[in-house]
C-alpha cells in the first residue's frame, strides 16, 4: 500500500465575522455617544415642599418668618424650614440675635390659632419630610419644645427650634428660631 504522499489539508479561517461584530459595536457606541451629546440630559433639583396629609396646613405666604431669609442665608437646602402653619401672626419684630457678629441666628415670636400639640406636630411632620432630624424634645424649663438639625449646603449644621411659651384653649404663643450651628460638618 503505497499511497502517494499528499500535503496536509489547509483551512483558512477568516477574521471577517469578528471584524463585523467589532464594527457594529463601535458604530453602536458612537451612535449612543452622539445621542447623549445632542440630548444632553441634565438633573434638575426640585424646590417643592412635600405634601403632608392631615394636621395643620402651611400658610401660603409664611410672612411671619419671611424676615429670616436674607441673601444667601439660610442656604437653599435649609430655606424650606422657613414656614408657619395657617392662622399664624407675629407678636414682635423678628430678631437677628447675632446679626453681623457671628453665626446666623434668627428668632421670631409668633401666635397661632391652634393648640400646642397640633403646632408641634406640624413642625415634626413637615421638617422630617424635608430631611431634618429631631434631636431634642422638651426644654429645661419644662416648656414644650422641638429641636431639629440638618446639614446645610454651606458646610454648617443648621438648627430649627420651636418652643411653646404660652398655651390656652385654641391659641398658642411660641417662638421660632433658626440658627447656624458653630461647628462645621
Amino acid at each position: 500500500m503505497n499511497e502517494p504522499i499528499k500535503p496536509p489539508l489547509t483551512t483558512t479561517t477568516s477574521i471577517l465575522p469578528a471584524a463585523i461584530i467589532i464594527g457594529i459595536a463601535v458604530v453602536t457606541l458612537a451612535t449612543f455617544m452622539i445621542v447623549n451629546l445632542v440630548a444632553n440630559p441634565t438633573v434638575t433639583t426640585s424646590t417643592t415642599q412635600p405634601v403632608v396629609v392631615g394636621g395643620l396646613a402651611t400658610a401660603p405666604s409664611n410672612a411671619p418668618v419671611a424676615g429670616c431669609h436674607e441673601s444667601g442665608s439660610p442656604p437653599g437646602n435649609i430655606v424650606g424650614a422657613l414656614m408657619v402653619p395657617v392662622h399664624t401672626t407675629d407678636v414682635a419684630p423678628i430678631s437677628h440675635r447675632n446679626g453681623g457678629a457671628g453665626d446666623y441666628d434668627c428668632l421670631a415670636s409668633l401666635a397661632s390659632a391652634t393648640n400646642a400639640g397640633s403646632l408641634l406636630g406640624f413642625y415634626r411632620t413637615h421638617l422630617e419630610a424635608q430631611g431634618w432630624n429631631l434631636f431634642s424634645s422638651g426644654s429645661a424649663s419644662g416648656e414644650p419644645q422641638l429641636l431639629f438639625q440638618k446639614a446645610g449646603s454651606d458646610t454648617f449644621y443648621w438648627v430649627v427650634g420651636v418652643t411653646v411659651t404660652h398655651a390656652s384653649s385654641g391659641a398658642v404663643r411660641w417662638t421660632y428660631r433658626i440658627y447656624q450651628n458653630s461647628s462645621a460638618i
